[in-house]
């Protein structure tokens, strides 16, 4: 029989206010799409569909609708799924203008190739002989709990810490990095802060040069995106290395995207492959950037455990010895159980632990467990 698929939606809740430059997050949708034969009902391949609000280009208000669309088209073609045409169902189902979907689309059905196991990837990550370097998430907030956050990762055992900065005061973040300094040399622990484009041409290089006092590893995103030739200046210059996040949303043209990393030259590019479009589509940000001498790191976009396994197996395929940015997982209250956890700093994939879709079993995920 052909090929089925069907989605569900899932309403993650925050385990706390999330505080982003961009407003207070407390839940977040995630659609989980189901891919299936009638005839093998035990291989079930799963992907996440949760675009990212007011950052993902396809957050908008027909997402689902489209997501059904997508689904109902799938249905109605006699498909068969092998490696070399994922590429071309993506494209010609999905297309580009909707890369979460295509990310959730890709991962199910390399879980389907793979035996619907949820192993996309099989490498030594997923066969738990080697974990991944990730750093420890600050969350915007008040001084004291950026401070406490600080305080909870050190104790945890990460030895690179990532701030997000922009929404306090700007001299009470500098306080906080001071009291970072003060305890911890960059030996000791590697800082970097993420300013989600809080900063502007009036006062990013005198910002810049503040934060250069505390020896930081490199900050993501100083200024708002679309604004190359003020970026391109900024890269060349600064004092602290710049990596490009939100920058790289949108483009999904293999020329367009070396035409902007040549044009900007940064330091680094951060890689979030639900709001790039999937796997192929960031392999091919890896491999410009590679070609440029721009350093690299894959980061999760607030996906439930579904979505992050399937971006840290995807990240073990590559040599990275910088910390990944894949420290979501402990987000949620209802996220879904899996083999992931999170020692001393490292992710790595527990096999003697099991996937455990909850209360989604009894209507939809019954055999991906």
């Amino acid at each position: 029989m052909p090929l089925q698929v069907h989605y569900q939606p899932h309403k993650l809740q925050f385990k706390f206010e999330a505080g982003t430059s961009r407003g207070v997050l407390t839940e977040k949708t995630s659609w989980f799409v189901k891919i299936y034969d009638d005839a093998a009902p035990s291989i079930v391949g799963v992907g996440e569909c949760g675009p990212l609000p007011g950052l993902s280009s396809d957050d908008r208000p027909d997402f689902e609708d489209k997501l059904q669309e997508i689904c109902q088209n799938f249905n109605k073609l006699d498909l068969e799924i092998y490696s070399w045409n994922i590429p071309i169902i993506l494209e010609q189902l999905v297309g580009s203008q909707w890369p979460s979907i295509r990310f959730g689309f890709e991962s199910a059905m390399l879980d389907y190739l793979n035996g619907g196991k949820r192993i996309l990837f099989p490498n030594p990550f997923v066969e738990g002989q080697r974990s991944i370097p990730i750093n420890g998430l600050v969350w915007m907030g008040s001084q004291e709990a950026m401070l406490k956050q600080v305080e909870e990762k050190i104790v945890a055992g990460f030895d690179t810490i990532k701030l997000k900065i922009g929404a306090i005061d700007f001299d009470q973040e500098c306080a906080i990095l001071t009291h970072i300094r003060t305890h911890f040399s960059a030996n000791e622990i590697t800082l970097r802060v993420d300013a989600n484009g809080a900063f502007d041409a009036s006062n990013v290089r005198d910002r810049l040069n503040k934060l250069a006092e505390f020896d930081l590893h490199s900050i993501e995103q100083p200024i708002r995106p679309r604004q190359q030739e003020l970026m391109a200046e900024l890269c060349e210059t600064t004092p602290v290395p710049i990596a490009l996040d939100e920058e790289l949303i949108g483009s999904f043209d293999y020329a367009a995207k070396r035409r902007l990393l040549k044009s900007i030259k940064p330091q680094y590019i951060i890689l979030k492959p639900t709001l790039l479009g999937g796997f192929e589509a960031t392999r091919e940000w890896i491999e410009t950037a590679q070609r440029l001498e721009i350093g690299w790191w894959i980061t999760s976009a607030l996906e439930s455990n579904v979505g992050l396994n399937a971006i840290a197996q995807f990240t073990a395929e590559f040599d990275n010895t910088l910390p990944q940015g894949l420290g979501t997982g402990q987000l949620y209250h209802n996220n879904i159980d899996s083999p992931l956890q999170i020692e001393k700093g490292q992710l790595l994939y527990n096999t003697a632990l099991h996937w455990d879709f909850g209360g989604l079993n009894s209507s939809y995920l019954s055999s991906a467990t």
